[in-house]
């Protein structure tokens, strides 16, 4: 028997049994000395620390993972000082330097007058657990991302847009910034996909959207497909003649391009019409209001003969 085991205060050697033979690894700690009191053998089996290593809270706060370590000591500290049962999920560094996951349930134990006398708890490895979550976890963001972006090409969808459009829309209505939006569509994409056949047409639109993108240089500036041929490009903290510049960027990265496009009554390859709207908004602006203008000034662009950009 060690020396630990010596200051055991359980009921009997059954109950000790009882405890040590559960995968839960049982511990007490004495609050006037911080001292060990107990800790269940199976401490060892998990972590590769033996029993006797566990002298005081000291041990059990230099074992707690360097990033986990701070919030869990001062959260424990604070809750068993106010006398509150609490509960603890960290990482707990194993004697080989890897680690696993513990969950640590603690419970306070008072004296007849109220103050803590010792704090007995037991510590589950929830390892797998967390594995499940982060698992989890990462499933929700493929999920989400995958919600928000447009199958075919890539970028992000009409509801992305949406939902970016609208944070971008009350942040200029703040800030009093000028907010512009580029809404691209390509020339005569019927007669392409008639000419060339769906497939390419669908190779095509995932190289405009890439071009659209590269066109969108800034952090904030927002590349999305609106639907069908139809990009539309979101430059928050944008002026006009900073929108124009971007505009043009784009129809010339495209016209670069030199994708053929025997089926348009614009150039034998490929290009777009642009429709460009700026605002600085007040509260209480819509913001469909706005699309709207960007999406008639496209249709614009087409009237007045395709391959251009309109702003007025």
């Amino acid at each position: 028997m060690t020396a630990i085991d010596t200051k055991l205060e359980l009921d009997g050697d059954t109950y000790k049994t009882l405890l040590e033979s559960t995968r839960a690894i049982p511990w007490k700690i004495d609050w006037s000395t911080m001292q060990f009191a107990y800790i269940g053998p199976q401490i060892e089996e998990l972590l590769g620390w033996a029993p006797e290593s566990w002298q005081t809270v000291q041990d059990w706060a230099d074992r707690i993972h360097i990033e986990d370590r701070d919030w869990a000591v001062n959260f424990c500290v604070a809750q068993s000082k106010a006398g509150v049962d609490h509960e603890a999920d960290y990482r707990a560094i194993k004697k080989n330097g890897e680690y696993v996951w513990i969950r640590d349930v603690v419970h306070v134990v008072r004296k007849d007058n109220g103050e803590v006398d010792s704090l007995v708890g037991f510590m589950f490895d929830i390892s797998e657990r967390k594995r499940t979550e982060e698992q989890l976890a990462a499933l929700r963001r493929e999920l989400e991302e995958l919600s928000f972006k447009d199958g075919l090409t890539g970028v992000a969808n009409r509801r992305r847009f949406d939902t970016v459009m609208e944070t971008e829309w009350s942040n200029a209505c703040r800030s009093k910034q000028p907010i512009s939006l580029l809404m691209l569509d390509i020339d005569c994409f019927k007669q392409y996909n008639d000419h060339y056949g769906h497939l390419e047409g669908d190779q095509c639109l995932k190289r405009v959207a890439k071009l659209v993108s590269l066109a969108a240089m800034r952090p904030r500036d927002f590349a999305a497909r609106f639907g069908g041929e139809e990009f539309i490009l979101l430059l928050p903290d944008t002026n006009e003649s900073g929108a124009y510049k971007i505009a043009s960027r784009c129809r010339d990265l495209i016209a670069g391009e030199h994708i053929p496009h025997e089926g348009s009554d614009v150039s034998k390859y490929l290009t777009v019409s642009i429709g460009l709207c700026t605002a600085t908004p007040d509260c209480g602006d819509e913001v469909r209001a706005f699309i709207e203008m960007a999406d008639r000034r496209m249709y614009q662009a087409k009237q007045r003969g395709k391959n251009t950009i309109t702003n007025d």
